[in-house]
This record gives structure tokens, C-alpha cells and sequence, in this order.
């Protein structure tokens, strides 16, 4: 018998507090340590470059590096995440991100770099938005976009709250005491929150949150749902893949890029750290508002807004040249992002069930964080060429027209269409 059957049948009062939300809770907080410390690295650049004679391109290249190591290592932490949950498995994760920051602090060559940041840190992060959201999914059956959409607002907050302090860390201690002081941090704060972590009701003798008061939009069931390897021959995973790798390289691109080239423009560091705070502030907007758009209209349809958000902002950007106008760009940005983001995890619940949730969303992820690693890395090279970010800027609106694009193309899945 289906575990939700015997649930059912034992006749059980509905339990006055659902522990759902504490699961929404805590990775709401994971979410805010690990991105904010991911997009602190912009405010590192610069003084690491200046202190060791790297190129940007170099410099940047660790974190493309981290990026990449991190959607790969996505596909794993969400596979064990399906099987194990997030405790095991976020606890591990604190260990990880703590230790490269702590490292990170004893730097010295080029190759630590790539090796602390761009591999250590990464096991880190791994732990935090594909084992996250792919948890949350399995709490909530109705309101599954806002609920996804409040724990992706950790990401908004952490970039809200980390690089600004980070910064002024940096200015004050230097940037190996910050790196110390965020490595601490990190450790205590992940081991901490992961043990509030279940992997689903069942676990507890619950059910989703409305698993009875929603049909699926799609044609697949999602207590049974699809394979990974169903899903991965379907072009709607393809489609998928393509947008949040489009997406991908426009976000990470800007979040190393934007805080040096405001300081190019004569803006100081710490006004330059204020810009990503904006983007954050309004990505929580973003996360949450989306969330419960798409609850409303539909994935695609949002989607479609969120890329058209997108285009208006990557095209302002490159005539940003005053605070304001940057401030400006931030705003769009950050919301447009932010709730593009929030709907990963929902796309692929709706599309493909729970059976295989985590392992295909970390296939997805995978897609944004090549994206991600190949695009910060190549802004960086045009900027050593051009001494400017105007082309790479103008590449970014290119690209997010082609995500809107394929985004408007999406289709549901039949269950025909699975082989």
C-alpha cells in the first residue's frame, strides 16, 4: 500500500502545527549564508587582483570555476538528497564551505585559488539550493511557488547582507580576517540549521501541505512521476537545460562584474557593494512575488514575464553610467532574476513529478552553473581586451532574448512523450 494510503487510513487527527514550515525556515537561513557568500566574491576581486598581480579574467576564472564544480556536484547532492534527505546531507555541505573559507584566508598562489574557492567552497555550496528547494517541493503540494519562492528570498537576503558586511570587513580587517570571520560563520551556522531538516512528511507521520486539494497542471502524476532518464530525453528538459543555462551566464556575469565596473565608473567600493544589496533586496521581492504569481497564472507564463523583465534590464544596463541608473538596473534585475530562479523547482515538479525531483533538478542547475562559470570568465577576458564590460553587457541582452524566446516555446508533457 502507497505510504500516503496508510496515513490516511489510520484515521489520525490533522496535526495542529505542520512541520513544514520549519523546514521552510531553515532553508530559508542555509539559503542566505550559502549565497550570500557565493556573490561575495565580487568584493573580493578586486583586492585579490591588486594584491597578487592577477588579471580580472584570472581572478574571475576561480569563481566561474566554483560555479561549474557546484551545478556538477548538484547532480550528486540532489541524488543522495532523493535518497537520504537534506540532513546528511547539508551537514556535510557546512563542513566544506567552512573549511574553503578558512583556507581561502591562507592564500597565496593561484592554483589554491582555483583549489580552495573553486573546489572546496563548491562542495560547500552543493548543499544548499538544489537539496533545498528539491526538499520543500516534497513539504508542499499547494502553494508550492510561494513556499519555493520564500526559501529562494534567502538567496535575495544573503546578497542583501553578506557582500555589504564582507566589505566592510575587508575594508577594516583585510580580506584574509574576512574570510576567516565568513568561514566560521558558514560552518556553525549550516551544521546548525540542517538538523531542523526532514526529508518529507512521511518522515513524521504528515502529509504534503494540500496534496488533496491539487491537480497537477500537467499530464504526468507526481506521486509517480518520471525517471532521470525519462527526463532527460524529453525536449521539454532540453528546452529547460537551454533556458536556465541562458540564465545562468547573464546572472553570474553581472554579480562578479557589476561591483568593478561601478567602481571603473568612479563609484566607490563600498556604494559599488550597495548595488548587489539592491539586487538582492528586490531578488527577495522577486522570489516571493513570482511564486505566488505562478501559483495564479502558470510556470510558463511566468517565466515569459520574468525573461521579458530581464531583456529591459541587460538593455539599460550598458547606458547606466550614474549611480542612479544603476540603482535602477539593480531593480529590474534583481526582481526579474530572483523570480526566474524561484521558478526551477516548481517547472520540474509540475513537469516531471517527485520520483526523481532532486537528480533532475541538479541536472537543470547543472545547465545554469555552466552557463554560470562560462560567462563571468569571458566578461572578464573581453574587459582585459576592451577595458570596458560594454560588449559583454550587450551579450547578456542577447542572451536573455533567446531564453525568453525558448520559454515562450514550452510545452507540457504528455505521457507519451516519456520513453
Amino acid at each position: 500500500m502507497d505510504k500516503h494510503a496508510v496515513l490516511l487510513s489510520t484515521g489520525s487527527k490533522k496535526p495542529s502545527f505542520f512541520y513544514g514550515y520549519i523546514v521552510v525556515l531553515a532553508a530559508f537561513f542555509i539559503m542566505v549564508i550559502v549565497s550570500g557568500l557565493l556573490y561575495s566574491f565580487g568584493v573580493f576581486l578586486k583586492p585579490l587582483s591588486a594584491e597578487f598581480g592577477w588579471t580580472r579574467a584570472m581572478t574571475a576564472g576561480a569563481h566561474s570555476m566554483t560555479v561549474f564544480v557546484t551545478g556538477l556536484l548538484y547532480m550528486v547532492t540532489g541524488r543522495l538528497n532523493d535518497r537520504f534527505g537534506p540532513r546528511i546531507v547539508t551537514t556535510a555541505c557546512g563542513f566544506f564551505l567552512g573549511l574553503g573559507c578558512l583556507l581561502m584566508s591562507q592564500l597565496s598562489a593561484l592554483w589554491q585559488l582555483y583549489l580552495f574557492w573553486g573546489v572546496i567552497v563548491a562542495m560547500g555550496l552543493s548543499g544548499g539550493f538544489v537539496p533545498m528547494t528539491s526538499t520543500v517541493a516534497r513539504w508542499f503540494a499547494k502553494r508550492r511557488g510561494l513556499m519555493t519562492g520564500i526559501v529562494g528570498a534567502g538567496v535575495g537576503t544573503g546578497t542583501m547582507i553578506v557582500p555589504p558586511v564582507t566589505s566592510w570587513l575587508i575594508s577594516g580587517y583585510g580580506w584574509r580576517t574576512a574570510f576567516i570571520v565568513i568561514g566560521i560563520i558558514a560552518l556553525l551556522s549550516l551544521i546548525l540549521a540542517a538538523q531542523f531538516l526532514k526529508r518529507d512528511p512521511s518522515r513524521i507521520g504528515q502529509l504534503p501541505y494540500g496534496e488533496n486539494e491539487v491537480k497537477p497542471e500537467n499530464l504526468i502524476s507526481e506521486a509517480r512521476g518520471a525517471s532521470f532518464r525519462e527526463a532527460i530525453h524529453t525536449k521539454q528538459f532540453q528546452m529547460i537545460w537551454a533556458i536556465y543555462f541562458l540564465l545562468g551566464t547573464c546572472v553570474h556575469t553581472i554579480m562578479v562584474h557589476i561591483v568593478p565596473h561601478a567602481t571603473d565608473l568612479g563609484i566607490s567600493a563600498m556604494i559599488a557593494a550597495n548595488i548587489l544589496a539592491v539586487v538582492g533586496g528586490l531578488s527577495i521581492v522577486g522570489r516571493v512575488g513570482m511564486g505566488i504569481i505562478s501559483d495564479r497564472v502558470g510556470r510558463k507564463l511566468s517565466l515569459v514575464i520574468g525573461f521579458i523583465l530581464l531583456v529591459v534590464a541587460l538593455l539599460w544596463l550598458p547606458l547606466a553610467r550614474e549611480l542612479w541608473m544603476l540603482y535602477l538596473f539593480a531593480i529590474i534585475f534583481g526582481f526579474s532574476y530572483g523570480g526566474l530562479i524561484t521558478l526551477e523547482s516548481p517547472v520540474v515538479a509540475e513537469l516531471f513529478g517527485l520520483r526523481a525531483h532532486g537528480v533532475i533538478l541538479g541536472a537543470l542547475v547543472f545547465g545554469a552553473t555552466t552557463g554560470g562559470a562560462i560567462g563571468p570568465i569571458l566578461a572578464g577576458h573581453i574587459f582585459d581586451i576592451a577595458n570596458s564590460y560594454y560588449l559583454a553587457f550587450m551579450a547578456c541582452a542577447g542572451l536573455s532574448i533567446t531564453g525568453l524566446i525558448v520559454a515562450s516555446l514550452l510545452k507540457p508533457i504528455r505521457r507519451q512523450d516519456l520513453r
